[in-house]
């Protein structure tokens, strides 16, 4: 995968989080631990951001508003980005069969805490830029 070019530019993590307060409080997490966090709240402002800025990792809600759910826009992301590491989040654990959802992505409880999503998508990068030849 080509991330940033220089390796100490940040992550760009896209997070697509329809509640407000979540959104908000994992941003600035995200950001204190030196990621650079894009916030949208829905799967078509999602894609808009992908077409338009670097992306490293997409970190989504599956439940969201509208006509495309958080799996559905990770297969349209991928579909712009192949190797696009992809974490999923929802309050429920059983929502997303792990079937439909990307190859090689991750899934994340909620509540969970921030730290851990952090751990989560540089491991997410990691396993990607392993899995692509350079």
């Amino acid at each position: 995968m080509k991330r940033n070019a220089v390796k100490n530019d940040p992550v760009h993590v896209l997070l697509v989080e329809d509640e407000f307060l979540i959104s908000e409080w994992i941003a600035q997490s995200l950001a204190e631990q030196g990621f650079s966090v894009q916030t949208v709240s829905n799967a078509a402002d999602a894609l808009r951001a992908l077409s338009c800025a670097p992306v490293d990792v997409l970190f989504t809600d599956i439940n969201l508003p509208g006509d495309m759910d958080g799996a559905a826009l990770a297969r349209r992301a991928r579909e712009m980005q192949p190797d696009l590491p992809v974490v999923y989040a929802s309050a429920r654990a059983n929502m997303l069969d792990p079937a439909d959802r990307v190859p090689g992505s991750s899934f994340v409880p909620k509540p969970y805490e921030p730290d851990y999503v952090g751990r989560l998508l540089n491991a997410a990068l990691e396993a990607t830029s392993a899995a692509v030849p350079a």
